[in-house]
């Protein structure tokens, strides 16, 4: 069999050359970091620095009864060995509080050296502090730790049947129902029901977990990859009882994070202890292992979908139900059945989600919680479903398409998915695929052709930003946003460009730093448009004072106009009637004897910053009443399998969205495409494996933890309706963590088609196929 050709892509929205939003502009710190100037945390050198090494518990629930740290200290170069019985005392992590959302940051209640309990194979019970990164690691392998042993659970499969119904609260939603499901099921003349499961993945981000730790009397400097800065200088404040104004976190360049660095883990605590303890700067930069022991990653999860369907295709019932694992002292569930309350139509819908706690260590956000091994189970039933009644699967999930949410009614502020497949279809030649299973070969390859929806919330956050014009029209930008690689402060200098009407030369934005107004966190697919919103308002309130200035001046064209009547040009404000009578920034500056006019979104006050994120919490509940804001999109996959060994290759993909407007295509496709190769690499080989004896991780290193490499993946296309949400300033939305979601179905729905295989539990192995 021939390869189908390649199919005409459509020419996407062409911005006018006075835009910046919307053009494939190159990264603002691309020249930095291609050639290697851009610093990462552990690029970091300080006078007088100290290295330090975590010592890791090997039971799984029990007390420390001895520490024997004799042999580690005699090594030459050991400043310290810190255990519960010497560390300075901390204060115990806060009770987690929806008013204060940074209480979330710990992730654990555990308090690190503080205590002689474990709760978790891996935890840190001891660091070594040396003067050298080896040495410390040779020293933490002398000390020995012996226990009081205590019962522990830590064998997910044995533990699901003590699953208990997760409440819902204002962060987590708990059970849904709309109709009488399980009767709809009962009735429906065609039905799938069955069980599908995922293992637990690990973060393994390009840059490991650093921390830099540096303190002078009661104010620290923290060097740390993170994805909330701000987050982690308030719970460190916290922690070691220091006001919030002398703690200060640097993160300007974060080398990947997808979730895994949001909270403040172990490493980062320890660090910054250590240093308090020496009276020396301090980095500690985890190794793979000590990644895989220290920082939560995804849950395993094991979940039923059921549907029910008359015979030309007509959803009747939906039922998602999903388990998955907490660690006893903290954990994020994994709620898998978010997307199924949102995606099909079906009258009568039944989504439950509940959590069985182990003692393990907790378990954390990973590139789209819920959605990403929710929309596995789910879009591999909607494909069995296709299967049965004998139908095209983008014929079935078109036919079921809502027009408002299924759930409660709700309108959805922007949606068009049926634009999504048809466009997808025709590029991706689906028409093509013959259906019959082990119908299509190349050789000794069975070729599968599959699809699947791909769907997320994005979420809004409070942002603060000040912007700052010169007299000689350049623009700064400070928020204490992240860069973790993919190109927001390319993003924020476009908005910001279009905003003013400057050429984006003429614009730097700093971010990364909690001395720069609070920014959000990098989750949830929402900093980009958190950003832009609080940038939009603050140029916006800068044109204002500009004008001001320019209508106070009796030489200004300007004087008397309202700023409705003008526009911004580049380069300047400009009379909307009469362009070539307008004038500079610049102009009206010096007129007005100023060098340069700074506004900011918020007071820069605690009071301010509440009544911030009180209004910002007001808007996400009124729109969250009127409408569901969501990002969707097709995923096309073609895989080939070897009939022979069972290898199986992905050859081809496509992937079409809806994500509202697109700030820069450059940037993000290449988000999307990060987001569909971690996704392959979910379906395929992704797992971390857990002695159910023990609780201790077995593959804890990227030896034995596969991901995806480059000779593993095909040529990923990435194509976008690029529409503006009409609810959204300037019809953001957010790209982030959509492109995983529906990538592993997609997948494991080639699979079948290519060999008749149905696997239903993750990854697609060797194993699983012959």
């Amino acid at each position: 069999m021939t390869r189908a050709p390649e199919r005409s892509r459509p020419a996407p929205p062409t911005p006018s050359p006075a835009q910046a939003v919307g053009r494939p502009l190159d990264r603002v710190d691309g020249p930095a970091k291609t050639a290697g100037l851009a610093r990462y945390t552990a690029d970091h050198h300080v006078p007088d620095l100290a290295h330090a090494a975590l010592v890791h518990a090997t039971v799984a629930r029990g007390r420390i009864t001895g520490l024997d740290t004799a042999d580690a200290e005699a090594v030459g170069g050991v400043l310290a060995v810190l255990t519960h019985h010497n560390a300075p005392r901390m204060t115990p992590p806060a009770p987690v509080s929806a008013l204060d959302l940074s209480t979330l940051a710990p992730g654990t209640t555990v308090d690190y050296l503080n205590t002689d309990r474990v709760h978790w194979n891996g935890q840190p019970v001891a660091v070594v502090v040396a003067d050298s990164p080896d040495t410390a690691r040779q020293a933490a392998r002398l000390v020995r730790v012996t226990y009081e042993v205590e019962p522990a659970v830590t064998d997910f499969a044995a533990a699901q049947d003590d699953a208990v119904p997760l409440r819902g609260t204002l962060l987590v939603l708990g059970e849904e129902r709309t109709g009488d499901a399980e009767r709809a099921l009962a009735t429906a003349p065609v039905v799938v029901d069955h069980r599908y499961t995922t293992p637990a993945q690990s973060h393994h981000a390009m840059e490991p977990h650093a921390t830099v730790a540096v303190w002078n009397g009661d104010r620290l400097t923290v060097h740390e990859g993170s994805q909330d800065v701000d987050w982690a200088r308030r719970h460190l404040a916290r922690r070691f009882g220091v006001p919030l104004a002398g703690v200060r976190v640097l993160s300007p360049h974060v080398g990947g994070g997808f979730g895994g660095k949001a909270p403040v883990w172990a490493g980062t605590v320890l660090t910054v202890l250590a240093a308090r303890a020496t009276g020396r700067a301090v980095r500690m930069v985890l190794s793979r292992e000590d990644v895989i022991r220290t920082v939560g990653g995804r849950t395993p999860t094991v979940q039923r979908v059921a549907l029910g369907a008359q015979r030309d295709g007509t959803l009747t019932a939906l039922l998602h139900t999903g388990v998955s694992q907490v660690g006893r002292v903290g954990g994020t569930p994994e709620p898998v059945g978010s997307q199924s309350r949102h995606l099909y139509a079906a009258p009568h819908i039944w989504i439950r989600h509940s959590t069985t706690t182990l003692d393990v260590l907790p378990t954390a956000h990973m590139r789209a919680p819920g959605e990403a091994v929710g929309t596995f189970a789910l879009e591999s039933a909607v494909d069995e479903l296709a299967v049965a009644l004998g139908m095209d699967p983008v014929e079935l999930r078109m036919r079921n398409e809502p027009d408002r949410d299924p759930l409660d009614g709700k309108r959805f502020s922007r949606r068009d998915l049926r634009a999504a497949y048809a466009r997808g279809a025709e590029r991706f030649g689906w028409a093509e695929r013959t259906p019959s299973p082990r119908s299509m070969r190349d050789g000794h390859w069975l070729v599968g052709r599959g699809v699947a929806t791909a769907f997320h919330l994005p979420v809004r956050l409070p942002a603060d930003v000040t912007v700052r014009l010169r007299a000689d029209g350049t623009v700064l930008v400070r928020c204490a946003f992240h860069e973790i690689g993919v190109g927001a402060a390319t993003a924020q200098t476009q908005v910001a460009a279009d905003a003013l009407g400057v050429p984006v030369e003429a614009v730097t934005v700093e971010h990364g730093d909690t001395e720069l107004p609070v920014g959000p966190q990098a989750g949830g697919s929402g900093q980009t448009a958190s950003v832009a919103t609080a940038l939009l308002e603050a140029c916006e309130e800068l044109k204002r004072s500009v004008l001001a200035l320019a209508r106070r001046s009796p030489s200004s064209p300007l004087r008397g106009r309202r700023l409705s009547e003008l526009r911004a040009g580049r380069g300047g404000l400009y009379r909307a009637d009469a362009p070539d009578r307008g004038e500079t920034y610049g102009v009206i500056l010096t007129r007005a004897g100023r060098a340069e006019i700074e506004v900011r979104t918020a007071a820069g006050t605690r009071l301010g910053r509440t009544l911030q994120q009180a209004r910002a919490a007001a808007g996400w509940f009124r729109d969250r009443r009127r409408w569901v804001r969501a990002v969707t999109g097709a995923h096309f996959c073609e895989v080939r399998v070897d009939e022979h060994t069972g290898e199986v290759r992905v050859s081809r993909w496509l992937g079409v969205f809806d994500v509202g407007r697109v700030v820069n295509p450059k940037t993000a496709t290449s988000q999307l495409r990060g987001g569909i190769v971690m996704g392959i690499g979910a379906a395929l080989s992704e797992e971390t494996l857990v002695d159910p004896r023990t609780g201790r991780t077995v593959n804890p290193g990227l030896a034995e933890y596969h991901v995806p490499v480059q000779a593993d993946l095909p040529r990923i296309e990435v194509d976008y309706l690029d529409e503006p949400d009409p609810t959204t300033p300037l019809g953001l939305l957010g790209v982030g963590e959509v492109g995983i979601t529906g990538v592993a179905a997609a997948v494991a729905n080639a699979v079948h088609h290519a060999t008749g295989v149905r696997v239903r539990d993750l990854p697609v192995t060797l194993d699983r196929l012959l």
